[in-house]
C-alpha cells in the first residue's frame, strides 16, 4: 500500500519535483549501503578515515636524519670482524676490540678499551692480550741496522783484553744498544745518567769500564778505603752484582766485596777487615753503618754507582743515600788534573718525576751526561702480556690450573708469582703445599742468609716456581724466567714494568709472557692507561723521565732500542 500511494504522489508531481525526490532518495541510498558496510567490517573503514584525516607532515631535513640513523644501525649489527694480513697487537674476548698492529690512532682519537667497563661487577670473565710485536729484545743490534754491516763489538769499546776474555767465558759477544752509548762516555770520565728497559745489560754498563779503570789505576790503595762503591736497594742485587763483577776482575786481580743489611755490625766489620777492598757493592743501610762507625773511608774513591736509583730516591733510602753522599766527592767535569774525586754513575730503567731535582744536590747537572732510550718507559714489545678479570674468589683456582699446566709442559723453566705483601706470599705458600706443587717463597721478612739461598735454588733450577714479593722485581737477573705471574695486581705502574722486566731479558732464549689477575677498582685504572698506552703506542703515563734542564739541554744522548 505504502509503495502504490507513493507512485500515485510521484505521478501528479511535475517533472522537476520528481527528479529533486529522485536525487535525494539516491543519495538517501548510499549513505544507508555506506553505514551497512561500516558495521558489517567493525568500524575499521572509520579508523581509516580517521587516520587519512590525522596526517603528521616530517621535516625533509628529519626524514633524511632518519634514514641516515636507520642505514648506520643496520651497518653496525651487520659487521663482521675480518681479520686483516698480519699480526693483532690486541685480542680480546670481543673481537670487534680487536686492533691490528699496523693500526695507528690520530691524534685525538678516542680508543676503544676493553677494560671500559670492567669495574662493573658482571665483566669478571673478561680478557684481553697485547701480543709481541718483536722476536727478539729490541736492545740488541741486527744486521739491517748496521749500515757497513759490521755489528760492533766490545773490542771497538776500548776495552782492555782481560775484559774481553771474561766477556767471552760469559758467553757474551755483543754489546747491546745502551752499552755502547753509556760505555765511551764512562771511558772518557764523564759522570753519566743511564735510563734504559729492564734486562738491556745496564749492569756491564758501569762494571767494564769501572774495572778498566781501576786496572789504568797506580795509586796506592788502603785497605780501610774502597776505589769503588756500587749501591744496590737489596741483598738479593747485591749477591747478583758481586758474581758479575768477581767474574770479570778475576783475571785483572781486583777484589770485590759485599756487605747487606741483616747480618749484623760484626758481620760487616769481618767483611771490611780481611783485606784491601777495590769493589765494594753495598746496601745503603749497611753501608752507613760502616761509615759511622769507621769500619770504611771513601776518601780515596774513584767511582759511585747508584744502581736502581728509582729505588734509592725513594723516601725509604732518601736519607741514607744523602748522609752517605755527604762522605764523597763528586767530579765536576771529566776526571783528571789535580785531586782525586769520584765519577758518579746513576743506572734505572724507570726515572719518575723529582729525580732531576735530587741529582742537582749531588753534582753540577752540567757535568752530567744523559743516556736515554727512546723506548724508556714504552711496554716491552717482544713480551706477550695478558689481562684477564676475575672476582677474588677465582684467582686460586686459576693459578692452581695455570701451576699445574706449567709443571707438566714447562718442565726446566721458571715462573715468577708475584704478591703484594709477605702475607699473602706466607698463604699463598701454605696452600700450594697442601696441593703437592713444589715452589719457594720469597719476601723481605725472611732472614738474610735464608732469603739468599732460596733465591740461589731458584736460580740454579733446583725449583721451578718461586712466589714473591716485589723484593725480586728490581734488576734481578731472571734469563730462565719464561713466565710472570701478577697475582695481586701491582699497586703502580712502575712496580708493572719491574716484574714484567723479569722476561725477555738479554741472553734467554724465551721471550716469556706476563698473565695479570684483575680484581679491584684501582686496579682496573691501572690496567686502563696500560691499554691505551699498548693501543696508541705510547710510553706509560706518569712515568715521565725527570731528568729536567740543564741537564737535558747540556748532553742528552738517546738511541733507540
Amino acid at each position: 500500500m505504502l509503495h502504490l500511494g507513493l507512485v500515485s504522489y510521484l505521478c501528479r508531481q511535475p517533472s522537476s519535483a520528481r527528479s529533486r525526490i529522485f536525487a535525494a532518495t539516491s543519495d538517501f541510498v548510499s549513505k544507508l549501503s555506506a553505514s551497512y558496510a561500516i558495521l558489517r567490517k567493525g568500524g575499521h573503514a572509520a579508523e581509516s578515515e580517521s587516520k587519512e584525516e590525522n596526517i603528521i607532515r616530517i621535516p625533509c631535513k628529519m626524514r633524511r636524519h632518519i634514514e641516515t640513523v636507520k642505514q648506520l644501525r643496520e651497518r653496525g649489527l651487520r659487521r663482521v670482524a675480518v681479520a686483516r694480513p698480519g699480526k693483532l697487537l690486541i685480542v680480546s674476548k670481543r673481537p670487534e676490540l680487536n686492533q691490528h698492529s699496523s693500526y695507528i690512532y690520530g691524534k685525538f682519537e678516542q680508543a676503544s678499551l676493553v677494560t671500559k667497563g670492567w669495574k662493573h661487577k658482571k665483566s669478571s670473565g673478561d680478557y684481553f692480550i697485547i701480543n709481541n710485536t718483536e722476536n727478539e729484545p729490541p736492545v740488541l743490534l741486527s744486521e739491517t741496522d748496521s749500515p757497513q754491516k759490521n755489528l760492533p763489538t766490545f773490542s771497538s769499546l776500548g776495552l782492555c783484553p782481560e775484559l774481553i776474555q771474561a766477556l767471552d767465558h760469559m758467553g757474551i759477544t755483543r754489546p747491546t744498544t745502551v752499552q755502547l752509548q753509556t760505555v765511551p762516555k764512562l771511558m772518557k770520565g764523564r759522570n753519566v745518567v743511564c735510563a734504559a728497559e729492564t734486562g738491556s745489560g745496564k749492569t756491564l754498563c758501569y762494571l767494564l769500564p769501572l774495572m778498566h779503570a781501576l786496572k789504568l789505576d797506580t795509586s796506592d790503595v788502603d785497605h780501610m778505603s774502597p776505589r769503588s762503591v756500587v749501591l744496590v736497594p737489596s741483598r738479593e742485587l747485591a749477591g747478583q752484582v758481586q758474581r758479575v763483577a768477581r767474574t770479570l776482575g778475576k783475571p785483572l786481580n781486583i777484589s770485590v766485596k759485599v756487605i747487606g743489611g741483616g747480618r749484623g755490625i760484626s758481620n760487616i766489620k769481618m767483611a771490611l777487615s780481611e783485606c784491601t777492598c777495590d769493589v765494594l757493592i753495598a746496601t745503603p743501610g749497611a753501608l752507613w753503618k760502616a761509615l759511622s762507625r769507621r769500619f770504611v773511608s771513601l776518601s780515596n774513591l774513584l767511582y759511585l754507582v747508584l744502581d736502581e736509583a728509582d729505588t734509592l730516591f725513594d723516601e725509604s733510602f732518601e736519607e741514607l743515600i744523602q748522609n752517605i753522599l755527604q762522605h764523597t766527592e763528586i767530579a765536576s767535569g771529566p776526571l783528571g788534573g789535580c785531586g782525586r774525586k769520584a765519577q758518579l754513575v746513576v743506572i734505572g730503567a724507570t726515572f719518575p718525576k723529582g729525580v732531576g731535582e735530587i741529582l742537582n744536590d749531588i753534582a753540577d747537572l752540567r757535568s752530567i751526561s744523559t743516556v736515554k732510550s727512546k723506548k724508556l718507559h714504552f711496554l716491552m714489545p717482544h713480551v706477550k702480556q695478558k689481562f684477564m678479570k676475575m672476582k677474588s674468589a677465582d684467582k686460586f683456582t686459576e693459578l692452581l690450573q695455570m701451576l699445574k699446566t706449567f709443571v707438566v709442559e714447562k718442565t726446566g723453566k721458571g715462573m715468577l708469582v708475584f704478591c703484594n705483601s709477605a702475607a699473602t706470599v706466607n698463604w699463598l705458600s701454605y696452600v700450594l703445599d697442601d696441593h703437592e706443587i713444589k715452589h719457594l717463597r720469597l719476601q723481605g721478612q725472611m732472614a738474610a742468609d735464608k732469603r739468599t739461598g732460596i733465591f740461589n735454588s731458584f736460580q740454579n733450577g733446583s725449583v721451578d716456581i718461586l712466589v714473591c714479593t716485589d723484593i725480586a722485581s728490581r734488576g734481578l737477573d731472571t734469563q730462565r724466567v719464561e713466565t710472570v705471574v701478577n697475582y695481586d695486581f701491582p699497586f703502580t705502574i712502575a712496580d708493572y714494568i719491574h716484574r714484567a722486566g723479569r722476561v725477555g731479558r738479554v741472553g734467554t732464549n724465551v721471550l716469556g709472557t706476563v698473565i695479570s689477575f684483575v680484581t679491584h677498582p684501582w686496579d682496573v685504572e691501572l690496567v686502563q692507561k696500560i691499554e691505551n698506552a699498548a693501543r696508541k703506542k705510547m710510553p706509560l703515563p706518569g712515568m715521565e723521565s725527570s731528568v729536567t734542564p740543564p741537564l737535558i739541554k747540556t748532553s742528552l744522548t738517546e738511541f733507540d732500542s
